[in-house]
């Protein structure tokens, strides 16, 4: 299933204790639907209050029901800030964490004097001018395959912090600015971390060559702060 969710009220996709997850959704209604314990798998595990318009999950079933129709069936269900976009059968062995895939992430950035209510919920409101071609220059250096130590969470439990990002690119139509950034997998954090960081070379807080310095440094400590969930939707997941 392709499942695209808006993460505002939502803990992340994982289910956790101190929240409603889209993973907890999933389970609730799909149980109900189906008539037998379900209990989907995740490619990706989105945090509290980030959305996404791509991720895939999958789930084991005795049902009948054709598995396009599927989507129909559970869309009837699920609440208005969760749909499923499209639904299909796979091979019984595949994973969808364990498959080869790049995924793509986009963060979005409202620079203006005010605060846009429509957007609110899916951008980052900053009133500071943001150099866009600065923080284009800086992420030069973060594409190809690199040590992100500096770019996650500490308490991130991996077996390695080595990540391969495959493209970082920027657009800005009028006062929404848009990085999207695409790779072979991201460390907790990794994406909204960057951003924080990028941003304080486009603000003039940092040169863009101390973004380089950061990322062999290995040290989160050196990199900027982590951005809001707001901003930050998964795009799509593109299975190898």
């Amino acid at each position: 299933m392709i499942v695209a969710y808006d993460g505002t009220n939502y803990c992340g996709w994982q289910i956790q204790n101190n929240g409603i997850s889209v993973e907890e959704v999933m389970n609730r209604e799909l149980t109900r639907l189906l008539g037998e314990e379900i209990k989907v798998i995740g490619a990706s595990r989105t945090d509290s209050g980030v959305h996404s318009l791509g991720n895939v999950a999958v789930f084991d079933t005795q049902t009948r029901i054709p598995a396009e129709k599927l989507s129909f069936a559970l869309n009837q269900r699920l609440p208005e800030d969760i749909r499923i976009t499209d639904s299909c059968e796979v091979a019984p062995d595949f994973h969808p964490r364990h498959c080869d895939s790049i995924k793509t992430y986009e963060y979005k950035i409202w620079n203006n004097r005010f605060p846009n209510p429509v957007v609110r919920l899916y951008s980052k409101f900053m009133y500071y001018r943001i150099d866009v071609d600065k923080m284009r220059q800086a992420a030069e250096c973060l594409v190809g395959e690199h040590d992100f130590k500096s770019f996650c969470t500490p308490r991130t439990q991996v077996e390695t912090t080595v990540r391969r990002v495959t493209e970082i690119s920027f657009t800005q139509e009028g006062s929404m600015i848009s990085m999207t950034i695409k790779g072979y997998g991201f460390l907790y954090n990794m994406v909204r971390i960057i951003m924080g960081t990028l941003l304080k070379v486009g603000t003039g807080l940092m040169e863009p060559e101390k973004v380089k310095e950061i990322l062999e440094a290995c040290d989160r400590a050196k990199a900027g702060p982590t951005a809001e969930a707001c901003g930050l939707t998964l795009v799509s997941i593109e299975f190898l």
